[in-house]
């Protein structure tokens, strides 16, 4: 197996992992919008720097999980109440948004630190490396060797960026696209992760019986 197998499995499970709507894609199409596209990437930039971390930690985890599969559980009960606080905070936002006329703009690392931050709840990017790193490695097509695992967590920390980077640069036309979608990106967001709290904890239920 080659060097440039790890990446291209990191870079296109994050990438394809990221397209459709979540709190992360659509925080950096809000931070586009609303603020500028610098901040934009200054965000994505933080949120690529915690993937490429979860997915270090997940490579680490996914040797136990077989022998342990309560780690992952803990970590998934874990990211529910985060999500749930986060839906709260989101909603709140939402709220706030309509009094707001402009928006100020905030410090260079902040944006850096919100992206790392927001990411760093993000509690299910975990389970979701450690589930793809167990089975690429039942396939064989995965080791635990120094390069192969430092590659794996570059591409999946690219991957982000790279997918995070194309909602940033097409914002403006999403906007166009989706007209007040936009314009309500807390509530939807709320929503968004009320939705994955929810659909978690039936799926914690689910395997209990």
């Amino acid at each position: 197996m080659g060097l440039i197998t790890p990446f291209l499995f990191g870079f296109l499970v994050a990438f394809i992992g990221s397209i459709t709507p979540s709190m992360l894609n659509m925080s950096a199409l809000k931070i586009s919008i609303q603020k500028d596209v610098k901040s934009a990437k200054r965000y994505v930039f933080g949120v690529s720097l915690v993937v490429l971390l979860q997915a270090y930690i997940a490579v680490f985890l996914s040797q136990y999980v077989i022998e342990n599969p309560s780690i992952l559980e803990l970590i998934e009960q874990f990211g529910i109440g985060i999500f749930l606080l986060l839906s709260f905070y989101f909603y709140k936002e939402s709220k706030k948004e309509k009094a707001i006329i402009q928006i100020p703009k905030t410090k260079q690392t902040n944006d850096v630190l919100f992206g790392m931050t927001l990411s760093a709840l993000n509690m299910f990017a975990i389970p979701f490396f450690c589930g793809v790193v167990a089975f690429l490695e039942f396939v064989h097509l995965f080791s635990f060797a120094l390069y192969p695992v430092l590659l794996f967590c570059f591409g999946a920390g690219l991957g982000t960026f790279g997918i995070l980077f194309l909602y940033v640069k097409y914002a403006q036309k999403i906007q166009q696209k989706t007209g007040k979608f936009t314009q309500d990106i807390n509530l939807f967001l709320s929503i968004l992760t009320a939705l994955v709290a929810i659909i978690s904890l039936i799926k914690q239920g689910y395997q209990s019986i």
